[in-house]
């Protein structure tokens, strides 16, 4: 069991870090595939991991961490222009200006970043990676940061753990 527990962390701190491991499909087909892991332990294994790998996002956006440098080069260096970036910033300007209200706001409202950072946490809308480099962004304090975020990912991941025995009936407390 604690083997299992430990390869969850390590999926969900993966999927944490690169956006195209899905850690809701893992985490459905274990619980399909083993039944006698504890859906309250998978939930918690999977918010430890999540936390950790948005930390990351967290401290860099923050500025306590610093990008290596090919990262960094590669998001501040001088573009020429081109009409697909042209066309594509035509597209995305809306979003953008949302974007840049909402951060404007958490700026303005901290306590209002911790609720939109929370319900993120639970629900995934606004997208969880993008709330926690905001609230890198516009310096949420890391216990508030830590709290909101394992309590949501932790209630996300165990109703998610538990949907398959709810459908079955067969519920375990």
């Amino acid at each position: 069991m604690i083997g299992w527990l430990l390869v969850t962390l390590g999926v969900a701190f993966g999927s944490a870090i690169i956006p195209l491991i899905n850690v809701e499909v893992f985490l459905l087909g274990l619980v399909a595939s083993r039944p006698d892991l504890h859906w309250l332990a998978l939930g918690a294994a999977v918010a430890v991991g999540q936390i950790a790998g948005k930390l990351l996002y967290f401290l860099a956006a923050r500025g306590s961490i610093k990008l290596p440098k090919f990262l960094h080069d590669r998001l501040h260096r001088e573009r020429p222009p081109s009409p697909r970036r042209d066309r594509w910033r035509a597209r995305t300007k809306r979003i953008r200006g949302w974007l840049d209200a909402l951060r404007e706001r958490c700026h303005r409202h901290p306590h209002w970043m911790a609720g939109t950072y929370g319900v993120s946490a639970v629900v995934g809308l606004p997208p969880f990676m993008a709330t926690s480099v905001l609230a890198g962004l516009v310096r949420m304090r890391l216990a508030t940061f830590l709290t909101a975020g394992l309590a949501g990912r932790w209630v996300r991941f165990s109703l998610l753990a538990a949907s398959p025995t709810l459908f079955t009936g067969v519920f375990h407390f």
